[in-house]
């Protein structure tokens, strides 16, 4: 409970009494109780149901560990009962199935009650729509397709509300900024809530018919199985992260200096992304195209990577392929999306000095400008065997000397917001980030003497280090490696 700020513990408690003003009319309420104990039952039992396991290996154990282990929020039932039944009694049917939901992240008493009540507000609203616009009548009839105007209404009702409540417990408990907090979330739900919605109606018209429960019942076994190709959908994927980790780990074991740099910038990628306003989606193939920025360095020799001293023009060379590498290893990954371009431009710079094609500004892919700013932050931060880590004051003024010529400045902008907000803790790589703030005052660090040393805007370039920023105009030429 500690890790929910106490805002969103408001927030909850909120919505909480709101859902408790839904269910205050009950003991007046004239509805066939049978039909809410059916349909509570039917939606405990849904939440409950596993999927069948995979055939067992360490593939497959890691894929199950990130797949649906059961139907979960299973809607045509709520949506049935928003349709059948008076709406404190649609409620009433979301309760007993959320409170038993299983939860895996903690606190899970205060994550159930949440689901609880967000589901019964929205079921709530749903019905209060559906009922009057008519569409009681209308199911009773079987009056079609004037029955589809009013579930048609309580179904966008139902999305509406429970996209307006995640947005609200995004900004508060995730710190997701406001202006990102609500944007994607409803156009990414309409669709799935819209089939179950379908699913729903058929369920309470089929309900009312001639052909009764049992009938009705029916419609929930395409539905199974639809969500059982979903969840086999999320083990491929989660095997797919499975194998990206694997070769993290790899570049992680051939470079021992940068070990965790890529999670690292994975997480200051994403950080930049939610400051930008990305929707989540795109925050995840941001997190993944940091995550495997460097994975071209595999094809690295791995004496390059660990030399000491300057490296030659021709070792430079060498190691400056890593990107075109690293795209070649990821080519095929489909859901990597945007990230392949991010993985393949990250070391090109605004003025069209970088590598490996020499982009100028705009031409540089979004996501590579992202993980350009991300990659350096954490190269500056973190000890190499070449010079000790800059604090992070330090760093954040030589993103902004070089931006505008090595960097994004809008991205470097996003980067100072992002840390002043959540400050910058490395060990976390999930998307929540205590609040800590920053030294205020940006003093200098006390680097060793192959540390370089802050120059001028213009002298952005001369000699680069290609995995953070540019080396001093100390005549170091040579400095160390991506």
């Amino acid at each position: 409970m500690g890790s929910i700020p106490t805002w969103a513990r408001v927030y909850v408690v909120c919505v909480v009494l709101a859902a408790v003003a839904c269910l205050a009319p009950l003991p007046a309420v004239r509805a066939p109780w049978w039909i809410v104990a059916v349909l509570a039952a039917l939606y405990a039992g849904c939440e409950r149901i596993p999927f069948p396991h995979s055939p067992k290996g360490a593939a497959a154990r890691v894929a199950e560990r990130g797949a649906p282990r059961g139907l979960g929020t299973f809607l045509p039932v709520l949506l049935a009962g928003a349709f059948l039944l008076p709406p404190s009694a649609a409620a009433l049917v979301a309760l007993p199935g959320a409170l038993l939901a299983r939860v895996e992240q903690r606190p899970r008493w205060l994550r159930r009650v949440w689901r609880a009540a967000q589901l019964a507000v929205a079921v709530w609203a749903a019905s209060r729509v559906h009922w009057a616009l008519g569409g009681r009548d209308a199911i009773a009839l079987a009056h079609f397709p004037y029955a589809l105007v009013p579930a048609g209404a309580a179904v966008l009702t139902f999305c509406l509300v429970l996209t307006a409540l995640d947005g609200g417990i995004l900004a508060l408990a995730e710190r997701v900024p406001v202006r990102g907090a609500w944007r994607g979330l409803f156009s990414r739900s309409l669709a799935s809530v819209a089939v179950h919605g379908l699913a729903g109606l058929m369920m309470a018209v089929l309900w009312r018919s001639q052909y009764g429960p049992v009938a009705a019942l029916l419609v929930l076994l395409p539905m199974y199985v639809s969500c059982w190709a979903f969840a086999q959908y999320h083990r491929e994927r989660a095997a797919h992260q499975a194998t990206i980790r694997a070769l993290v780990q790899a570049v992680d074991i051939k470079d021992g200096y940068t070990r965790g740099h890529s999670e690292r910038v994975g997480q200051a990628s994403m950080m930049i992304a939610r400051e930008l306003g990305m929707d989540d989606e795109r925050v995840e193939v941001l997190r993944f195209a940091g995550i495997l920025h460097d994975v071209g360095k595999l094809g690295v020799p791995t004496r390059l990577l660990r030399k000491d001293g300057p490296l030659t023009p021709e070792e430079r060379r060498i190691i400056e392929l890593h990107p075109e590498y690293g795209h070649e290893m990821v080519r095929g990954i489909g859901f990597l999306g945007e990230a392949r371009s991010a993985i393949l431009h990250h070391h090109e710079r605004i003025d069209g000095s970088g590598y490996p094609y020499g982009l100028v500004g705009r031409q540089i892919p979004e996501f590579a400008r992202v993980v350009a700013v991300a990659d350096a932050f954490d190269a500056m931060t973190s000890t190499r065997s070449y010079r000790r880590a800059r604090p992070v004051p330090v760093a954040l003024e030589e993103l902004e000397r070089c931006a505008g010529a090595q960097f994004d400045p809008g991205m470097v902008r996003a980067l100072v917001r992002a840390l002043n907000r959540h400050g910058w803790h490395p060990a976390v790589t999930a998307g929540v980030y205590p609040p800590t703030p920053l030294v205020s005052s940006r003093t200098e660090g006390n680097p060793t003497d192959k540390d370089p040393a802050p120059t001028g805007a213009d002298e952005c370039g001369a000699g680069r280090d290609p995995d953070g920023v540019d080396p001093s105009a100390s005549g170091v030429v040579g400095r160390r490696r991506p």
